[in-house]
């Protein structure tokens, strides 16, 4: 089991969206982390076939996805940020309408649906109207129409964007259960989305690999990076100028503040632990004086 990219390039007339990356994956869930406009969505309808790549290739066990046409698609499942469903249609229907889309026989497509929909969770609501759900139940509905075939990939594009934190913990723990004997790639913004369920995590800025390795990996190469300090209220805005900030704890006489420098901040600040949180901040964060900041 092995999709590889290797210098893949994707440009819109002037604009390079994906920018010469190389990457190779093997079972498992896979996180792609970065902040909107970084390539992600790009980079995964390329590995979905439903783009091009203007340089470089994608093989899956050393062919090219798109000479392997259908062969390929067999394989794949994906949920897009934004899936397309018919609202009239219940649960259940819009499953087995996209089970016939993908060439399932009748006897199947019930039996996968039936399955997913206990999987997911929406037994309770299985005859009940798309429009009728809240965005987390929709959210797993397209979890289960991107598994009806039983993919061997499956492409996941921002799949808790905009949910509650239950919902979150909720998909999280589900695409866990469903990373078992295929490969996951999960693209998100989100930092707890992939925190703890990614053997691999990939940091991605204007389209292209900034730094990549497990959650303990990243964190471990900014051992002298980030600092704990106190300071006074009159101080905060310039350290906030100065510096790049992933937390205030404001006090009695002052704030705490938890600073990414790669120099000692204030005479009185310690080194900490770094989190993933701090590792986003120091790749794609702003100083939150800066314009355009991306905090």
């Amino acid at each position: 089991m092995e999709l590889k990219i290797t210098e893949l390039t994707k440009r819109f007339g002037d604009f390079t969206a994906v920018d010469h990356m190389n990457l190779t994956m093997t079972g498992g869930v896979y996180g792609l982390l970065g902040v909107n406009g970084a390539g992600k969505t790009t980079l995964m309808r390329m590995l979905c076939t439903l783009l091009r790549p203007s340089g470089g290739n994608i093989t899956w066990e050393g062919r090219d996805i798109f000479s392997m046409g259908a062969d390929y698609r067999r394989l794949l499942g994906y949920l897009p940020q934004d899936f397309g469903f018919y609202p009239e249609f219940t649960v259940q229907d819009y499953l087995l309408y996209i089970a016939s889309l993908k060439g399932l026989r009748p006897a199947v497509a019930k039996k996968r649906t039936r399955d997913l929909i206990a999987q997911v969770g929406l037994l309770k609501v299985s005859g009940k109207k798309m429009k009728k759900l809240s965005g987390g139940m929709k959210r797993r509905a397209g979890i289960a129409q991107a598994m009806l075939n039983d993919p061997t990939i499956l492409i996941l594009d921002e799949p808790t964007a905009g949910l509650d934190p239950n919902e979150r913990i909720r998909f999280r723990n589900l695409i866990s259960e469903l990373s078992e004997n295929r490969l996951v790639l999960l693209s998100t913004h989100i930092v707890s989305d992939v925190e703890y369920i990614a053997k691999e995590i990939w940091l991605m800025k204007d389209g292209r690999l900034l730094q990549r390795g497990t959650a303990e990996e990243l964190t471990s190469s900014m051992t002298e990076n980030v600092w704990k300090c106190h300071a006074g209220k009159a101080d905060v805005s310039g350290l906030m100028k100065q510096y790049r900030i992933s937390n205030i704890r404001t006090e009695s006489d002052g704030a705490e503040l938890r600073i990414i420098s790669e120099k000692k901040p204030l005479p009185g600040a310690v080194m900490t632990e770094a989190t993933l949180e701090d590792v986003f901040l120091y790749y794609f964060g702003e100083k939150a004086g800066d314009e355009h900041a991306e905090i």
